[in-house]
């Protein structure tokens, strides 16, 4: 018979037109049997309600009384997530479903967001649902007496688990939990993913190595979600493409998309691209103006969050957004989504796509639109991945980042103090520090209470002192710097964009500020700003009339191909080469394999390409293994580096997600170096560190090792330090540690951080190895091809302003089309 609670839950369903799932009610017994789990399950299929539910059933099992007013519960549910937003989301979500079934409870959020007075309130009462991320529970723990505050915590929910999975943000999560089970040995813990393909592994990461995988289930949600994808095609095709230009020139058929749709969601890969469109909408239809807006991670939380209320409300007919949007949140009026430029992988398109039709058996509406016209490859993919279910992107755990644990360390210090023995237990249950030994604790201890071996002569870096066998910061100065720096995202240092008059705009790179002078105009949040001066970090700004203006671009904006993205593409190269692919997008690029074939060949799935030309600037090489750009930074850079073995020859690199170029001003000799195994996987690490500036790419890993660690402190709100002021700090200590402390453990993280992260040393392994199996076919083409065009064009672009670059290209284009 079901429990009370059961009956009521099941009632609350049926008043809104809802039956549950079978997976929910799975989840709901699982649940309520003690397991511990990770839920997967379909964007807008109702995971939230599959695991909020038993905590309601519970409660009403437990309290079949009536209560008319809140009482003092203690927080019963932790709910992690990765996104502000997404907090708010879930907020009322969650607040509905406990006021609709008169359950004393209150839900509340604690992120940047939430005002210090709300925050200063929580300390004194908790609600009995806290949504937070995983920076604002760290900063829980920073607090005196924290474990009261977990003193009746039942259980801890982690959102989008994919998304925190594979980031240091991940690590902050699993130390996290690591102390609160120990403070909560009965705790309950679920994940919930919407997108991910090494669900065990991902499993496993969440509940840690002491967790009873027997006691655990991963529930796969068998919901169908229905999905339309359609591609927009180009008026003409050109023959010989480049990135970045062909997306606003299909604006007059993304236009009527919009006006047809109730609210549509246009993404963008990056946020100086959302920038562009914006104004691009509002210079093609001025009418649109007040029901389009902009959203991304740059502006204010004040412009953030009316957007996502006018959303939610129906009021906005369409939002030019990126990443921020990407996660979970349920805008019930979005009934299409819009993609500007390939996502560069299957799982990230999903989720988009999700974004739309957010209601169970509700259809997700998704456009692409490309931004060159290669990319219809890449949509010809997507559709095949989306309609024959292709495996989704895994995200592979990171181990052993000792600036995370550094950082949490210091924390608990910071708050109560700790005993090292039960911290390194503790610790070492987690997935990610499961082999952390005795001699690397040790050297950590020793760095957080004397600043180790090369910094042991500064008191300031002496931040933890034993006190009868205890460890805590006792000094106010670095508890208040420590609590403030708090997190593992690391940028650029922020400017604060403010008009004269003092509203905020939202933030800039510094790097970006300092190229303008007083006077220059750009865009931002949407409008044309005119830079009047800067003072301290702040940059203030009056609106300008203009339409001709700078886009500011922020570092790190560019995605790479997705392992499982490359495979598909191969594919398709595979089809087209067989004239058994029957995709629209194939049909249109049709002119442009016509001409890859005719001048040199299209590469089938089990072949290598490289093609030899001659110019003006020199003697190039074309080399297309199709595997993204971080694997062709690595790759390219060792090609260069053995063939430079064979004879003495300096080159300039070019890459992009298909492939690299190598150009030099004296004849390659390629055959010799094909002889030489050049694709050789062995003396790899070697090769890699020789042929680049191993020290200065370990020194921009080890900048955000720094501020993560402590090491640098960014300064107080107000009061922050230039990055130039950071940098050269970060510099130092990596030059004092490379002289005197060759084995700091930091140091060496950011070497590994460069060959795991920024060269994708284990995708570049396995690339080496797939191209020595397969068939390697050297070309000689009179001219450039459509394959080499956009490389080529990328290193232009290097070098050249926005119309220099076009005339450039125009002026190419027209040369080659002659010979076709």
């Amino acid at each position: 018979m079901k429990s009370d609670g059961y009956q009521k839950i099941e009632k609350w369903f049926t008043q809104r037109g809802w039956e549950p799932f079978d997976y929910q009610r799975e989840v709901w017994k699982a649940f309520l049997s003690g397991k511990n789990g990770l839920l997967n399950a379909p964007t807008g299929s109702g995971k939230t309600y599959a695991v909020y539910m038993p905590m309601l059933i519970n409660w009403i099992n437990e309290h079949p009384e009536t209560y008319n007013e809140l009482a003092d519960n203690g927080l019963q549910l932790l709910w992690i997530t990765p996104l502000r937003a997404l907090a708010r989301d879930i907020e009322q979500a969650l607040q509905q479903a406990v006021d609709d079934l008169e359950i004393p409870w209150q839900v509340a959020r604690r992120t940047g967001d939430v005002s210090s007075y709300q925050k200063q309130k929580m300390k004194e009462q908790m609600p009995e649902v806290l949504v937070t991320t995983p920076e604002s529970l760290h900063i829980l723990m920073a607090q005196k007496n924290y474990p009261s505050y977990f003193s009746d915590l039942d259980a801890v929910v982690i959102d989008e688990w994919h998304e925190l999975l594979g980031s240091k943000r991940g690590i902050q999560v699993e130390l996290g939990l690591s102390r609160l089970k120990h403070l909560r040995p009965n705790l309950n813990i679920w994940g919930i993913s919407a997108t991910i393909g090494n669900l065990r592994e991902a499993r496993d990461v969440l509940l840690g190595i002491h967790g009873n995988k027997e006691d655990s289930v991963i529930i796969k949600a068998d919901v169908e979600k229905k999905l339309k994808i359609q591609s927009v095609l180009p008026y003409d095709v050109e023959k010989f493409p480049w990135s970045g230009h062909l997306g606003t020139k299909l604006l007059p058929k993304v236009l009527p998309i919009i006006k047809e749709s109730r609210s549509t969601l246009l993404f963008t890969n990056t946020r100086s691209q959302s920038e562009i469109w914006f104004q691009k909408l509002l210079q093609a239809k001025p009418e649109l103006a007040g029901t389009i807006a902009l959203h991304h991670g740059s502006l204010s939380k004040e412009v953030r969050r009316w957007v996502e209320d006018a959303l939610h409300k129906g009021n906005l007919k369409a939002v030019v957004c990126t990443s921020s949007l990407d996660l979970g949140v349920d805008f019930a009026p979005v009934e299409t989504v819009v993609q500007v430029g390939s996502p560069k992988g299957v799982a990230r398109f999903l989720q988009r796509a999700g974004r739309s039709g957010h209601q169970p058996e509700s259809t997700s509406r998704i456009y692409f639109v490309p931004t060159n016209a290669l990319e219809l490859i890449e949509a010809a993919a997507l559709k095949t991945a989306a309609t024959q279910k292709v495996a989704l992107e895994s995200r592979d755990p990171i181990l052993k980042p000792y600036d995370v644990l550094i950082q949490y360390l210091i924390t608990l210090a910071v708050s109560d103090g700790f005993k090292p023995e039960q911290i390194y237990e503790e610790v070492k249950t987690t997935f990610a520090y499961q082999t952390l030994t005795q001699k690397e604790w040790n050297w950590i201890m020793d760095f957080i209470t004397t600043g180790g071996q090369s910094l042991s002569a500064y008191d300031e870096y002496s931040k933890v002192v034993e006190d009868n066998g205890l460890y805590k910061v006792v000094d106010n100065k670095i508890k208040r710097r420590h609590r403030m720096s708090i997190g593992t995202i690391t940028s650029d240092t922020m400017m604060s964009v403010k008009y004269l008059k003092g509203a905020h705009l939202g933030s800039i790179e510094e790097w970006f500020i300092a190229s303008l002078n007083p006077g220059d105009k750009f865009w931002f949040a949407g409008r044309s700003l005119e830079l009047v001066r800067t003072k301290q970090m702040t940059a203030y700004v009056r609106r300008a009339n203009t339409s001709k203006a700078k886009v500011p671009s922020w570092m790190g904006g560019r995605m790479s191909l997705s392992s499982n993205m490359s495979n598909l593409l191969r594919r398709k190269m595979h089809q087209a080469i067989e004239g058994s692919a029957n995709d629209i997008e194939l049909e249109a690029i049709q002119p442009i394999l016509d001409v890859q074939q005719n001048w040199s060949i299209l590469p089938d799935k089990n072949e290598l390409l490289i093609e030899q030309t001659t110019s003006r600037e020199g003697h190039h090489l074309f080399f297309y293994p199709f595997e993204g750009r971080y694997v062709h930074e690595g790759m390219s850079a060792l090609i260069a580096y053995r063939i430079s073995q064979l004879t003495p020859i300096t080159f300039s690199i070019a890459m992009n997600d298909y492939g690299f170029e190598l150009l030099s001003d004296k004849k390659i000799p390629i055959k010799k170096a094909l002889e030489q195994n050049l694709f050789s996987d062995e003396n790899l690490v070697e090769d890699i560190f020789s042929s680049l500036n191993d020290t200065e790419l370990a020194k921009r890993r080890f900048r955000g090792i720094c501020h993560i660690a402590g090491l640098i402190f960014k300064g107080f709100p107000g009061q922050q330090k230039a990055s130039r002021h950071l940098q050269s700090s970060s510099s130092l200590f990596f030059d004092v540690f490379d002289q005197y402390e060759p084995d700091n453990l930091l140091l060496q993280q950011a070497y590994d951080e460069v060959l795991s992260h920024q060269l994708d040393e284990v995708r570049l392994r396995k690339a080496l190895k797939r191209i020595q199996s397969q068939k390697i076919t050297l070309k000689n083409t009179e001219r450039f091809t459509p394959l080499a065009f956009p490389i080529m064009v990328d290193r232009l672009r290097e070098r050249l302003s926005s119309e220099n670059l076009l005339d450039r290209v125009k002026k190419m284009q027209l040369q080659l089309e002659k010979h076709t």
